[in-house]
C-alpha cells in the first residue's frame, strides 16, 4: 500500500490569538496534483507552510513524507520538497545556472566551499534546457523577465528530485504569454514525473494547469470542499467560496470563471 505524500488531521493554526486555519484534514497521494483555491487571506499560504514543513500546527497532526511534524528534523524534510516562490529573495546577482543549483542546498545563495558534482551540473543544465532558458544560462537574475524567473524557479525546485512540489502563486506578475509558458512547463513536469505530487496555491481559476487532478476550496480558514477537481470546481461551490455569483466553465482541461450579473 502506498503511503500518502502528506496529510493533515484536524489541523488548526492560531497566531496572535487569531485562527488562520481551523480543523483542516486532507490527504495527498503520489501522482496527485492539487490546487488550493480561495480569496486573499483565506488561509492558503498558511496551509502550504504546513505541507512544506515550514511551520508547526497549533493543534492537530501533520505528516509529511511519512514523518509527523514535531517529531522530526524539519530541515531534513525540506530537502525533499521543492518550493516555488515567485518572491524568491536574492541579495546577489546570481546567474540562472547558479540559482538552479541552490535548489540542492535549499538556500537563496551559493554555499561557501560547496562544489556541485559533474552529475549535479549536468542535471541543472538539463532542467534549464527543459524549461526553455538554456540561452539565458549565464544571465544574471536581475536581468531576467518575470516569465523567465518563474521557469528558473521551477527548475531550481526540481533539482533535488523532490517527491512533493509546492507552488505559491507562481503566476504572480506574469503577462498572458509568460503565464501560459509557465503552465505548459508545469504540465510537462507532471507528465515526466508520474510519482511527483504537487500543490499549487492561487486565487485565479485561469491559473490552474490542465494536469491538476484535485482541488481544495478554502474560505475563512476552513475547507468548504475538497476532492477530484471536476467535483469541487462547480459554480455553486466556487460562488460560496468567494461569496460572489460566479459561473465556472471548463474547456480542453482549462478552467474559466465569469461573474454573473445580479438578477
Amino acid at each position: 500500500m502506498t503511503s500518502p505524500i502528506v496529510s493533515t488531521d484536524a489541523v488548526t493554526v492560531v497566531r496572535d490569538g487569531r485562527s488562520l486555519i481551523s480543523d483542516v484534514s486532507a490527504t495527498i497521494e503520489p501522482g496527485q496534483h492539487w490546487v488550493l483555491l480561495g480569496s486573499n487571506g483565506a488561509g492558503k499560504s498558511t496551509l502550504l507552510g504546513l505541507l512544506g514543513a515550514q511551520t508547526h500546527p497549533t493543534s492537530g497532526i501533520v505528516r509529511v513524507l511519512g514523518h509527523r511534524l514535531g517529531r522530526v528534523d524539519m530541515r531534513s524534510l525540506r530537502a525533499a520538497i521543492g518550493h516555488v516562490n515567485p518572491r524568491h529573495p536574492l541579495q546577489y546577482p546570481l546567474t540562472v545556472r547558479e540559482v538552479v543549483l541552490t535548489g540542492l542546498t535549499n538556500t537563496t545563495e551559493l554555499v561557501q566551499r560547496w562544489t556541485p558534482t559533474p552529475r549535479q551540473l549536468d542535471r541543472a543544465d538539463a532542467l534549464i534546457a527543459a524549461f526553455g532558458v538554456a540561452e539565458r544560462s549565464d544571465a544574471r537574475w536581475p536581468n531576467l523577465s518575470q516569465g523567465e524567473r518563474g521557469r528558473v524557479l521551477i527548475a531550481r525546485a526540481l533539482m533535488p528530485e523532490p517527491q512533493l512540489l509546492l507552488l505559491d502563486e507562481p503566476s504572480t506578475g506574469l503577462d498572458l504569454a509568460a503565464r501560459e509558458q509557465l503552465l505548459t512547463a508545469l504540465d510537462q513536469v507532471r507528465l515526466e514525473n508520474p510519482r511527483l505530487a504537487s500543490v499549487l496555491v492561487t486565487h485565479h481559476i485561469e491559473e490552474i494547469p490542465a494536469s491538476t487532478t484535485h482541488a481544495i476550496l478554502i474560505r475563512g480558514g476552513r475547507v468548504l470542499a475538497q476532492g477530484p477537481i471536476g467535483e469541487v470546481l462547480t459554480s455553486a461551490r466556487v460562488s460560496a467560496c468567494f461569496e460572489h455569483s460566479i459561473e465556472i466553465s471548463m474547456h480542453r482541461g482549462r478552467w474559466a470563471a465569469r461573474a454573473l450579473a445580479p438578477a
